[in-house]
């Protein structure tokens, strides 16, 4: 546990190997629960309880089960959240102490090996026993469940394939800005359909940051930049702030003033405050059978008016401010299927800047057999994928120049009322333009310092390990 914690506050991801033969055919709600074990051991190998015994330190769910050969098998675990208190399993005040003989009796076979598995009846007397005595647990259940039994979208439906593009942009909003992928994941269908994604989104537990990647989340009673949004009769917004115990603030605002039948799309739209700089992606659906796009009138009216964004930028006077070209807007051509993907990946896709998509269509390769301009994998041989379109946006070798809050306000709620769905990211701190460069290239685990992090009411005794379950 002490050798892997540094590493699960960053990286939420955990592979455990399976005992051999361990049956996991009633997977139930694939939570996990991490288990310290505290107990002294003595010299003929007997666990001796210390006074406190064991304690469930984190929770998480099994993304993916893992076949690394023949027999052997792993469990992916991500998301992973620290519990917000050690929950003492042993011991008169202990969780099993609450629970029928024949249910405890599964758990403690369960904790008996290296990692174990609980059946679905076990876990529902478990999850009673749990809230009973840690009632602050039910908000981080109800988040992991909500990641476990994702909502299915229909790409047939114009309020699924627009929450599927929110929740992309979202999502792209936390890779480049390095705040948890999942803090913007867990979600439920909200009460109607022209409501943005981030109404139905089922907030982040934790609450306190110990660092990065600790975020914090909500308003905290601070005044969001983009608050008098939230008052206005011609939009419908709706707010999420991020936080991390460095400072950097993230105010993600969805915004629609349309119904989602009329809709044209959505956009995603980031702004680095400290280099005042934004970024643009506007979202197109690859044809489903050939993973095409065919051009129209409206694709080529939508990227004049884009292109006019160029016209919102300075001229580069200080080194952070040089860009690798002019581009400050990309078409994403994306591809989704019926179903529900993991709720914290990035739809596969190409990343087109604007300029690039203009050479496209004067090119033989994206002509079509009818004399019509065709985007497909095959026609645009080089394009950008999600990774290195957030290095672009992260390291600010992509984006405007000089350009202030008020044509981010202006220009996103234009965008709106032409009817489109906005994904907006507004991102404060106090990093230097080189302190945000070096923090980009040093993100990793491994690179972090270490932090003093809690640990159970007593020291770990010799001997003493983790157990999953």
């Amino acid at each position: 546990m002490a050798e892997n914690e540094d590493d699960w506050l960053i990286s939420e991801r955990f592979t455990k190997a399976l005992p051999t033969g361990l049956d996991t055919s009633d997977t139930g709600t694939r939570l996990v629960f991490l288990v310290c074990d505290n107990r002294a051991r003595s010299a003929n190998g007997r666990a001796e309880f210390a006074e406190h015994g064991r304690f469930i330190s984190w929770m998480g769910s099994v993304q993916r089960f893992n076949t690394v050969g023949p027999v052997d098998r792993s469990i992916t675990i991500e998301p992973m959240r620290r519990c917000p208190k050690p929950v003492p399993l042993d011991g008169p005040d202990g969780i099993l102490a609450s629970l029928p003989s024949a249910h405890r009796a599964h758990v403690e076979r369960a904790l008996s090996a290296s990692a174990g598995h609980c059946g679905t009846t076990t876990w529902q007397a478990l999850r009673e026993a749990l809230l009973r005595r840690h009632p602050e647990l039910a908000r981080y259940i109800d988040w992991f469940l909500a990641h476990l039994d994702p909502v299915v979208f229909d790409v047939e439906d114009a309020a699924d394939r627009a929450w599927q593009e929110q929740r992309d942009a979202a999502q792209s909003l936390t890779r480049v800005t390095d705040f948890p992928h999942s803090a913007l994941s867990a979600w439920g269908r909200p009460a109607s359909r022209d409501e943005p994604y981030l109404a139905g989104l089922i907030p982040d537990p934790v609450e306190n940051s110990l660092i990065d990647h600790d975020v914090r989340v909500g308003l905290d009673g601070e005044t969001p930049l983009f608050d008098d949004w939230r008052r206005r009769g011609d939009v419908r917004c709706d707010i999420h702030v991020l936080e991390d115990s460095a400072g950097r603030r993230l105010e993600v605002v969805n915004v629609n003033a349309t119904r989602v039948e009329s809709r044209l799309g959505t956009d995603m739209i980031y702004y680095h405050h400290p280099t005042h700089s934004f970024v643009l992606v506007q979202y197109k659906r690859l044809e489903s059978r050939n993973k095409e796009y065919r051009v129209n009138k409206q694709l080529l009216d939508q990227m004049d008016r884009l292109e006019q964004v160029s016209q919102l930028s300075s001229q580069p006077a200080r080194s952070h401010e040089w860009r690798l070209s002019q581009d400050a807007c990309f078409l994403k051509f994306a591809h989704w299927r019926n179903g529900t993907g993991s709720s914290t990946e990035l739809a596969r896709g190409m990343y087109i800047p604007l300029s690039y998509a203009r050479v496209l269509l004067e090119d033989d390769c994206t002509l079509g057999p009818r004399g019509g301009r065709i985007f497909s994998y095959e026609r645009a041989n080089r394009y950008l994928v999600g990774s290195e379109f957030a290095d672009l946006v992260k390291l600010g070798l992509v984006g405007t120049v000089g350009t202030n809050v008020e044509q981010l306000r202006d220009f996103g709620l234009q965008r709106a009322h032409e009817g489109y769905s906005v994904m907006l990211g507004f991102e404060t701190s106090d990093e230097t333009p080189r302190d945000r460069a070096v923090r980009v290239r040093t993100r990793s685990a491994k690179k972090r310092p270490k932090v003093n992090s809690y640990s159970p009411p007593t020291p770990q005794q010799p001997g003493s390990d983790a157990r999953g379950s």
